[in-house]
């Protein structure tokens, strides 16, 4: 991993290791371009309802499972992390 996380990179891994409980997985072993799902964490649509719930109560940013761009937004945690950026943004404007 050459790039480093940026802060909101950093909680949100935190997040997403504390709220699926991923007991054996620190911050440091996400890489931020890597795959959430499938070969990458290996996390599930179960993990992403989770996660969802998680990011709604920490960041107050819907994610919604059957909108294309929200799908989008779980393809890594650098693309998690800027759509929720994005969304804290367009939400305080």
């Amino acid at each position: 991993m050459d790039e480093k996380m940026t802060n909101l990179e950093h909680d949100v891994a935190q997040l997403i290791i504390s709220s699926l409980d991923l007991e054996d997985v620190t911050v440091d072993d996400i890489d931020p371009e890597a795959p959430l799902f499938r070969e990458g964490l290996g996390l599930d649509s179960i993990d992403a309802l989770e996660l969802s719930l998680a990011i709604s109560k920490q960041y107050s940013v819907q994610l919604k499972s059957d909108n294309d761009r929200d799908r989008e937004a779980f393809r890594s945690l650098r693309a998690l992390a800027g759509y929720i950026s994005a969304r804290r943004l367009t939400q305080q404007a």
